[in-house]
Formats: C-alpha cells, structure tokens, sequence
C-alpha cells in the first residue's frame, strides 16, 4: 500500500529572526557615526584654527580616546539603569501575582478579549497560562511592559560595542594624519567615503533602501564638519 503525501499542507517552515533586542546595534551604529563625524569635526576645527600638523594628530588621538571611553560609559549607564528598571517593575509583577492571582487571570483573559478571542477561549487560554506562575509572569511582562524578562538588554555588551564602534569611526579621519598628511583632504575623502558606507550598511540591515541611508549620513557629517571646520578657522583668525 502507498501513502502519498499531501503537500499542500505541508508543516509550514519559519525563517530565523536577526537579534533586535540584545542592546548592542543602537549604540554600535551611534557609537561610529559619532566618532566618525565628532572626530573629523574636531580635527577640522583644529586644522581651520591653526593648520595640520602635530596638533591634528594630538587632537584627533584625544577626540578617539575619551571619546570612546565617554561613550561606553554613557551607554553602560544608560542601558543599566534601564535595566534595573525593567527588573523593578517585573518584581511588582511578581508581587501583584503572587497577592492576587485570580485577578490577574481575570486581567489576562480580558486583553485576551480585547485582541479579539471569544470570551469562553479567552478565560481558557488565560487560565492554562496562569497554571504556572513562571510562565504567567513571562505572559504578563511581555504583554503588560512589552519586555522580555529573559532576554533584557546587557550593559557590558552595549558599553563594548559603543566602545569599539567610536574607536573605530574616529579612526577613519585621523589616519591620514598618522602618515604625515599635510591637509584637510585625504581626511575628507576617507570620511565622506566612511559615512556614505556606513550609513548604506546600517540601512541594508534594516531593509531601507542603501543609497539613501548613505547619502542621508553623509548629509549629517558633512554639515556637521563643515559648521566647526568654520568656526575653527574664525577663532584661528581672531586669535592671530
């Protein structure tokens, strides 16, 4: 006897989801694009004010280091605090579960309502997740603080990644001067190509069309440099 399969209902296949929720591209890409567009801005300053030389590599040496430090300590801060909030207000949940679990049963059951479910699968559903305190808690948190209580943003690996990504941005506009350039150019150049490919990177990873992201960033640093490329050079020549 042959059994043929029925294809049309085959078990439907899903496709694995990027991590959006670690804490680690928001200031990753913040993280570059500031120290990209802050530290050629600064060694623009500089240059406007009193030429290349030593002093745009000190400055853009300096520019990379505490600003690589402020922003991992910033961010660590940040994400920490927001953290330890999340975890305060997941202990209430618990609290509010453990005083009052048929109330919040009752409250589960009508979100479930709310979204659409007739009332008898609603008090059902809400009461087969309610069985296991655990798993309610997870229930409500995600549905009530629209977190996930196992999975909440890391500090450390935010701070690293702003860390590493500042450093790396303000790296791309000092290199030049590590080798001895004489002007504003070659950094330029490496700057405008670094925002255009880094803002057409961020935007392919979050599906928005590569030529926009990128000419929208170049926008930004190249204004951003242009305004303290300015007054660097009006405070050179007030100050002479």
């Amino acid at each position: 006897m042959t059994i043929e399969l029925d294809r049309t209902h085959a078990p439907e296949k899903h496709h694995s989801h990027r991590d959006v929720t670690g804490g680690w591209l928001r200031p990753a890409v913040f993280g570059a694009m500031d120290g990209l567009v802050s530290n050629f801005a600064l060694i623009a300053g500089v240059v406007g004010a009193a030429g290349a030389g030593r002093g745009a590599v000190l400055a853009g040496c300096a520019g990379l280091v505490a600003g690589a430090c402020s922003m991992a300590a910033g961010e660590y801060t940040s994400v920490k605090s927001q953290t330890e909030l999340m975890r305060a207000e997941i202990a209430v949940e618990r609290g509010e579960l453990a005083r009052d679990p048929e109330g919040e049963q009752a409250e589960l059951a009508a979100l479930y309502r709310a979204r659409g479910l007739d009332a008898d699968l609603a008090e059902r559903v809400a009461a087969e997740l309610s069985a296991d305190p655990e798993q309610a808690l997870r229930v409500h948190v995600r549905e009530e603080l629209g977190v996930d209580p196992d999975d909440l943003p890391s500090p450390l690996k935010a701070a690293a990644a702003s860390f590493c990504a500042f450093a790396a941005g303000a790296l791309v506009p000092l290199v030049p001067f590590l080798f001895g350039a004489s002007g504003l150019v070659a950094a330029l150049v490496l700057s405008v190509l670094g925002l255009f490919v880094f803002g057409a990177v961020v935007a392919g990873m979050t599906a928005r069309p590569w030529w926009l992201g990128g000419l929208r960033q170049l926008g930004l640093g190249v204004g951003a440099a242009t305004v303290t490329f300015g007054l660097g050079h009006l405070l050179g020549v007030t100050v002479s």
